[in-house]
């Protein structure tokens, strides 16, 4: 766990760089503007920044789930998205899935605007694993994998077969896998995780090179910047390769100390003054610990919901608990768009000048931190969904694009 904390420290601190020019300027040269109205109530002054964070939260904690394994559909989903949690399932590997057979409401951040946002993850899924049978199958289906990307849950790229022995075509596994997802599913992924497993020295950056020479946005891999992004200023996305960290259950099944240590070390990035975006992973969520790589499902619910209890709408609401595409796709829009503000008096007109965003992009939103002491209502066009809190604590504007 030392090891662990000082390896989090010491990337933390050494992970931070800008866009490129060649990156800004290829997008800004296809690019559109937007514009709405503030009417303020009185004629106090604005002004107007991008939120480092969706909801101007103080830290994003986006958590994956390798290999897509169906203890994410019978605990993790119902636990967090709100359902009825499997009793034990012993799956085709006569290894128990299942969880505590409890309904759970669900665990919860708000939007600022008096709206609940159920926590979400990803999924890193291997298309050739998926399949409806048997019954007790030990992967997820097809109509699984739907249900919760329905549900805001992100689906990443793990390779077709979960390859890695001698003689792997890597190149072959990344384009399957993104061809089986789009075949099956009608959506096109984004983000890759190497899988792990016994392999030529040095397979990952094998499958790194491939995936971003094939349109990938980022890869999770052995080393790499991260696991924790100091966000308040520009972040190089460009190509990101980052370096994963995993939450695993111990031999200890007494007791929570083993997740009390890793929250420990979540506390210990939160207090930080600066906006923050962690990134973790783990296999399993059932009660067995699934190839000793995983999170049983009582270490899970526990980790999981006091991490809600205390920094979820229950505590002090300061998560924006998303998955890795989600967040990477609010930071790259956040650190590109050009915001331009002009107030007569009561009437401050925005216009907001959006890059071209790539067609693999599934989110299109931005928060805007308004400071002002006064009241106010927004007038937008159809091009736009806007959420504000202007009648109230008057400090927050919400954007999506159509």
């Amino acid at each position: 766990m030392l090891k662990r904390i000082l390896l989090i420290v010491i990337i933390f601190f050494g992970c931070f760089t800008c866009f490129s020019n060649e990156l800004i300027e290829k997008d800004s040269s296809k690019s559109k503007t937007i514009s709405f109205k503030i009417k303020l109530q009185s004629a106090e002054s604005i002004q107007i920044k991008v939120a480092p964070l969706k909801y101007n939260k103080h830290f994003a904690y986006s958590f994956t789930l390798d290999d897509g394994y169906r203890s994410t559909y019978l605990t993790a989903f119902p636990l967090l998205n709100g359902g009825k949690i499997s009793n034990s399932d012993k799956n085709e590997w006569k290894i128990d899935q299942g969880g505590d057979g409890t309904t759970s409401n669900g665990l919860f951040y708000s939007d600022g605007f008096g709206n609940k946002i159920p926590f979400k993850l990803a999924l890193a899924v291997n298309g050739g694993a998926i399949r409806d049978l048997p019954a007790n199958r030990g992967h997820l289906s097809w109509s699984e994998i739907k249900e919760m990307y329905n549900a805001g849950w992100d689906i990443l790229n793990h390779g077709f077969h979960h390859a890695t022995k001698h003689g792997t075509n890597y190149l072959t596994e990344v384009i399957e896998n993104t061809a089986s997802i789009k075949q099956n599913l009608d959506f096109t992924m984004s983000h890759f995780v190497v899988p792990g497993g016994e392999g030529d020295a040095g397979y990952h950056l094998e499958y790194e090179k491939d995936a971003l020479a094939n349109g990938f946005f980022s890869v999770a891999s052995y080393t790499g910047v991260g696991p924790v992004f100091k966000v308040d200023s520009k972040v190089n996305l460009d190509k990101m390769i980052t370096a994963r960290t995993f939450v695993q259950s111990s031999k200890d099944t007494t007791s929570f100390k083993t997740m009390d240590r890793y929250l420990k070390t979540l506390d210990s990035i939160v207090k930080q003054p600066n906006s923050l975006w962690f990134n973790e992973f783990t296999h399993g969520t059932g009660n067995t610990n699934l190839w000793n790589l995983s999170m049983r499902f009582p270490d899970f619910k526990y980790y999981m919901t006091t991490i809600a209890d205390k920094y979820g709408i229950k505590g002090n609401d300061s998560i924006w608990m998303a998955p890795w595409q989600e967040v990477y796709e609010y930071i790259w829009l956040r650190d590109l768009i050009k915001i331009d503000y002009k107030q007569k008096g009561k009437d401050v007109e925005v216009k907001i000048v959006i890059p071209e965003i790539p067609e693999a992009f599934r989110y299109r939103e931005i928060s805007l931190v308004i400071d002002t002491s006064s009241k106010f209502e927004i007038e937008f066009g159809k091009d736009l969904i806007i959420k504000d809190d202007g009648k109230t604590s008057h400090k927050l504007v919400h954007l999506k694009l159509k």
